[in-house]
């Protein structure tokens, strides 16, 4: 498995003050106890508390691991995963992949030989060696706190989509829904493993994460469709775009290419079925939105030395995925509060301010207009997620969540 050469022209580890990093540490472990301790109180006393049954300490479900139901039934139902396409294709479905279809030809074709050299797979100790061969230990850590990020919010997607199952309307919402709690559930073993070869120790989940995910899942109604759909799979999506041509995470464009389809969803269900005023605009829903992102802002510093570590700016990855968040927030009609006119120019005074005062050389830079998605195929596809229009269709709201300005940012220090 070649390098890319995106990573490799990648710019050099930002350099940050260490005081500001252990100061956002701290904080978050004051707060970490403090919502933890609370929801701790709340169960004992039967009035709530957390309400995901997820051990992110273990990075596991309640109950353990259990890779022996895992093998009998989830990688069983895999390898014995079935095509209508193939088993009736006079129904008219098409559901098998091209690689699937040119299986199918040279099966008829009795050329199963060919089928053995489709594919060559590395072997565990040789993608292990991969990974120490590209990646320094820092480096290690760095991408594996930010793909334990992810994959805590992957748990938390799964339990959200299963839950809304029993609350969209109609055969195909169902089916399409179903198939995201699928995906959520293969994301979570397959990332948990992919993290567990980099040979670092997993971190649990920040306050940050902690806060931001119990919001998601006790949403109410439709708000659910806000919090999975544009929240956690809009950031996952940024992260995965970011991440996706680095050696060894190539397979993150799979994901990529899931997430995409995720943060559409909501769009296309309101097409059939759209919310209502009450639901779309009222004071008390769009302050209820407004709680769960307010975690995420939060998270940014958090991450910031890791992200440095990388060559990432932390604060251009945050422009960029809240503007993403942000505009499919109103797309949709999940309206916050004030605008996205005005809310962007607002998170750009905030990020600015704080790198005034962290980093000594900043100067004033766009942050909201930055991109951190790398690879030429992700940034296509999130092309056809974002900007609509560009495939003949207009679905944004008169009041457009995209920011206007072209120029690119200026690097801070």
């Amino acid at each position: 498995m070649a390098s890319q050469p995106e990573f490799d022209s990648r710019a050099q580890p930002l350099s940050l003050d260490p005081r500001v990093g252990e100061v956002n540490r701290q904080l978050e472990l004051v707060a970490n106890r403090v919502v933890r301790k609370r929801d701790q109180v709340l169960e004992r006393l039967k009035l709530g508390g957390r309400k995901a049954r997820y051990d992110d300490a273990t990075f596991e479900f309640e109950g353990g691991a259990q890779d022996k139901l895992r093998k009998k039934h989830y990688d069983k139902s895999l390898r014995l995963l079935w095509k209508a396409e193939k088993e009736a294709p006079y129904l008219g479905f098409k559901d098998c992949s091209a690689a699937e279809r040119e299986l199918t030809e040279m099966a008829e074709k009795s050329m199963d030989t060919e089928e053995q050299e489709l594919r060559r797979q590395l072997t565990l100790p040789e993608y292990k060696e991969l990974l120490n061969t590209h990646y320094t230990q820092r480096e290690k850590e760095a991408i594996v706190a930010i793909l334990a990020a992810i994959g805590h919010g992957e748990a938390y997607a799964w339990l959200v989509s299963a839950e809304m199952l029993g609350m969209v309307k109609s055969t195909g919402a169902r089916a399409a829904l179903t198939m995201q709690v699928f995906e959520e559930a293969k994301h979570f073993v397959v990332l948990r493993e992919l993290i567990r070869a980099f040979d670092v120790p997993v971190p649990r989940q920040s306050a940050w994460e902690y806060m931001m995910l119990e919001s998601v899942i006790k949403a109410k109604g439709l708000d659910k469709f806000f919090g999975m759909n544009v929240l956690i799979e809009g950031i996952a999506l940024s992260f995965f775009g970011m991440l996706s041509t680095y050696p060894g995470l190539e397979l993150l464009r799979r994901f990529h290419l899931d997430e995409s389809r995720h943060t559409a969803m909501p769009q296309n269900y309101f097409k059939e079925f759209p919310l209502t005023k009450q639901e779309s605009k009222s004071p008390v829903a769009r302050m209820r939105r407004l709680k769960m992102l307010m975690p995420a802002l939060a998270l940014i510093p958090y991450l910031e030395e890791d992200l440095a570590v990388l060559g990432v700016d932390a604060f251009e990855f945050g422009g960029s995925v809240l503007r993403k968040v942000i505009t499919l927030s109103e797309r949709n009609g999940f309206y916050l509060p004030v605008a996205a006119t005005t809310i962007t120019p607002a998170l750009n005074m905030i990020f600015n301010g704080y790198c005034k005062m962290t980093r000594p050389e900043h100067s004033f830079c766009d942050f909201m207009v930055a991109e951190t998605t790398k690879g030429k195929s992700e940034r296509k596809v999130e092309k056809t997620v974002f900007e609509p229009s560009a495939t003949g269709e207009e679905t944004e709201p008169k009041k457009s969540a995209a920011p206007k300005k072209k120029a690119a940012p200026k690097r801070a220090g």
